[in-house]
């Protein structure tokens, strides 16, 4: 996104290069509803969306000393804010598996808990920041109840 000093001058040089400009072409780059820095909305099916749902779960993961691996559910929510990178900010489900950490087994293979005693599902809100530059995935904030 352009700040609005480099903007006026784009609009300037395309006067004076064309000779003529829409009298819409500016006031439709400022009145845009997409702003540098703020969150936008973006589909949960959104595979940057599924990818940071997924490194959130296995850093829950990580961090609990349960026997089953979770994994995402539902996301019910996704924003997207242009930062340094991507920032996305989630409101998803997880839920246990079936298999055990000890395994190590790609989480696609596994499936939910059926089982009503070992069935157990969190609610979680999530922000992952991804640098795709550096191919780095980092997840600051990770709150599930």
């Amino acid at each position: 996104m352009w700040p609005a000093w480099e903007l006026l001058a784009f609009c300037s040089l395309i006067l004076t290069s064309t000779g003529h400009l829409s009298p819409d072409f500016c006031s439709q780059i400022f009145n845009s509803d997409v702003k540098p820095g703020f969150p936008k909305t973006v589909e949960t099916n959104d595979p940057g969306v599924l990818k940071a749902a997924r490194h959130s779960v296995e850093k829950f993961n990580n961090c609990t000393n349960d026997i089953f691996l979770f994994k995402e559910s539902h996301v019910s929510r996704a924003l997207v804010q242009v930062v340094k990178g991507l920032k996305y900010m989630l409101d998803m489900e997880i839920g246990r598996t079936t298999c055990k950490k000890m395994k190590h087994p790609s989480l696609d293979n596994c499936d939910f808990q059926t089982n009503y005693t070992l069935k157990q599902t969190f609610s979680c809100y999530s922000e992952v920041w991804v640098i795709p530059w550096l191919q780095r995935f980092e997840v600051p904030v990770l709150h599930c109840h």
